[in-house]
């Protein structure tokens, strides 16, 4: 049975990956850092079984080898990663003192760039010949984030990441893909959309609205399942044309 895991899972769009996959007979590896009844609550949702909760703080550089070995015991394999668990936080460089700055500066690149890059290392091993690498970016990666520049400046490497591991690993048969999405209606955003700079949020998608975290999962599972090995190494936008790049 095909095996996958994703970080993040309590929540949001590593929520509804995890829901999809299940839906399509994979058999789920749903991380989660501390809450773990929100984790319980997805675990009761999923379709099929087997599926296990794993607990780790990916802010913590010694965590992803433990998880990865905790994976790899209770289910003997992984195929798939997806690296969804992020943080966002707020640091615009005019306003912040130098003690913050570095503080969110290394937390939000522990989560965002440290633990993906440790995981993908370290699954590109246990997956042996073929698997799949999925990676969250975000399209402030390319627009830039001026007042959660550590945020941006993740994602960018993250997409450098994918880019790179996507050629050094496809001789062994693993293809690697990069989702950029934009603004997402979940739980990490709706204090945003629903707050007083919600209508400008708005007002940058010709859609009228942002995405919904079902759509960004549509388009992971693509590429955890169905994705040709030809794109391995793209990194695919999905904002509603909120941000169009050449």
């Amino acid at each position: 049975m095909t095996t996958a895991l994703v970080t993040g899972a309590s929540r949001g769009i590593g929520q509804a990956i995890a829901v999809q996959l299940a839906e399509r007979g994979v058999r789920v590896a749903l991380h989660y850092r501390q809450n773990r009844p929100a984790a319980e609550a997805v675990l009761a949702r999923l379709p099929g079984s087997g599926h296990q909760l794993f607990a780790a703080d990916l802010g913590d550089a010694g965590a992803a080898e433990p998880l990865m070995r905790a994976v790899q015991a209770a289910f003997g394999q992984l195929d798939i990663l997806v690296n969804n668990a992020g943080v966002y936080h707020l640091h615009p460089p005019e306003q912040s003192s130098y003690a913050d700055w570095q503080r969110l500066w290394s937390e939000t690149i522990a989560v965002n760039l440290t633990a993906p890059a440790n995981l993908c290392f370290l699954a590109a091993q246990a997956m042996g010949r073929g698997g799949r690498i999925v990676n969250i970016s975000s399209r402030g990666a390319f627009r830039g984030e001026p007042e959660a520049p550590a945020y941006g400046a993740s994602k960018a490497g993250l997409n450098a990441l994918t880019q790179s591991l996507a050629k050094a690993l496809a001789p062994g048969g693993i293809a690697c893909y990069c989702l950029a999405p934009g603004w997402v209606e979940t739980e990490m955003a709706t204090p945003h959309l629903d707050g007083a700079g919600g209508a400008a949020i708005l007002a940058q998608h010709p859609l009228g609205r942002v995405a919904t975290a079902e759509e960004i999962a549509r388009v992971a599972v693509f590429c955890a399942l169905d994705a040709p090995e030809a794109m391995t190494g793209s990194i695919i936008d999905i904002n509603g044309a909120s941000y169009l790049r050449t």
